[in-house]
């Protein structure tokens, strides 16, 4: 079982594709959806930049505590993608679930400034992330109906660059305002509100209902499927075409490869420590203050945004098996850097460009993974089956690390996930090993 490393061949209508958007088979949906994404990440990183110092040094919580709330966090999208990714493909509405998902997180924002308690917050960071899993598929599956097979890297390499871009100045946007106001997270939590709800009129005014496959033009024929993928066929397209029903969603786990690039994604998600701990261990170890600690995931946006095109599209060309393991390679080195290296001031830079690494070879790989196993009128089910394992295992290793780590301590519950994801990466390798003659 394997990646697809090599995309099927494309008919005159990919040439198309090819030439509708400023990069090779880049469509401007995909730019469109990237600026949504833009927008709202600055409005997502902002929380999340302050969110761990002001859980555990503002309100006191324990590791388990922020664990148990970053587990809700992460996790929670995972039991609402399979939802919005069926729905999307059934009442053909990727744009309608994406703006929902977009306009709950919005809403959900100003409620962090009255929320004090566990229970209030994990209710709110619940809602907040049900948001998350409602948009994230249909959205993937956008960008993945508009793009040519063999340019799926790129284009998510492209939408990854400009989410990152947003990852990047949220931190940034974090830290000023820290500085500036009195009051300062109440003031990250308004402003990140405001930021929130534009990205939503962006994505309102300005992203088509429905956009068309490369494939779709001047009567040319769909690309070639190959192999498993041709299991589960696309009906025909039009108005007379019955609604997906779950069975057959469902059926799409029949799929070997499917199954293999669904099974190892949440496997190595089991032992993928959050970023709000990763940041945590980073302070600690490198004795960053805690003014500076908002800008610790900038580091990581910036090597992403760096990255998420050429390795994007490095993918395409040498195989996605490959270019998504290695980059939990580079994971387990920052691992290991963390437990091991030597207190230097190259320890931040070096773990962060690593983390970075990791990010731009694994968050827009995966999905255009999918581009040769699933039909375009399951495209959002099937990336919400993958993307539901996987969040549903980093939410495990949230609660798990937490505990570890109120247990015995930061050092062992590191080593633990880092011996895991050893162990993890090389079943990977044996399930996603390449056929005979494929890359």
């Amino acid at each position: 079982m394997y990646l697809t490393d090599r995309s099927a061949p494309v008919e005159a209508g990919a040439d198309r594709g090819r030439r509708c958007g400023p990069g090779p088979g880049i469509a401007p949906v995909v730019f469109v959806l990237g600026a949504v994404s833009l927008i709202t990440d600055i409005s997502s990183e902002m929380v999340t930049a302050v969110l761990p110092l002001y859980l555990v040094t503002t309100l006191g919580f324990s590791p388990l505590g922020f664990g148990t709330l970053d587990g809700v966090y992460n996790g929670v999208s995972a039991l609402v993608q399979l939802t919005g990714g069926h729905l999307a493909d059934r009442v053909r509405g990727h744009k309608l679930l994406a703006g929902l998902g977009y306009g709950l997180s919005a809403l959900c924002k100003p409620l962090l400034l009255v929320a004090g308690s566990l229970g209030t917050l994990g209710t709110v960071l619940a809602l907040e992330r049900t948001g998350k899993g409602l948009r994230t598929a249909p959205r993937d599956a956008m960008i993945s109906l508009s793009t040519p097979a063999e340019h799926q890297g790129r284009a998510f390499g492209v939408h990854r660059a400009m989410d990152t871009t947003g990852a990047m100045l949220g931190p940034l946007a974090a830290f000023l305002i820290l500085r500036a106001a009195t009051g300062g997270y109440d003031a990250v939590f308004g402003v990140s509100t405001c930021v929130a709800a534009l990205g939503v009129v962006v994505l309102v005014l300005f992203v088509p209902g429905s956009p068309e496959g490369p494939g779709k033009h001047d009567g040319a024929q769909p690309a070639e499927v190959t192999d498993d993928s041709a299991v589960t066929h696309e009906p025909p397209a039009g108005e007379g075409r019955p609604p997906v029903r779950l069975r057959e969603a469902l059926a799409l786990l029949l799929l070997p490869r499917l199954r293999a690039l669904a099974g190892c994604a949440a496997l190595l998600g089991l032992t993928t420590v959050s970023d709000a701990f990763v940041y945590l261990l980073l302070q600690r170890r490198a004795g960053v203050g805690e003014e500076w600690f908002t800008l610790l995931p900038l580091g990581t946006a910036v090597v992403f945004l760096l990255l998420a095109v050429p390795v994007g599209t490095l993918a395409d060309r040498v195989g996605r098996r490959g270019v998504f393991l290695a980059g939990h390679v580079g994971l387990l080195t920052s691992y290991a850097l963390l437990l091991w290296a030597a207190d230097t001031p190259l320890l931040v830079p070096v773990v962060l460009a690593l983390h970075g690494t990791f990010y731009a070879a694994t968050d827009g790989v995966l999905p255009a993974a999918l581009a040769g196993l699933v039909p375009e009128h399951l495209r959002a089910s099937g990336l919400a089956i993958v993307g539901t394992g996987q969040a549903l295992a980093r939410f495990c290793c949230s609660l798990a690390f937490g505990a570890a780590w109120t247990a015995w301590g930061d050092g062992p519950a590191l080593a633990g996930s880092a011996i895991g994801l050893l162990c993890c990466a090389a079943v990977a390798g044996v399930v996603l090993r390449p056929a005979d003659g494929a890359r």
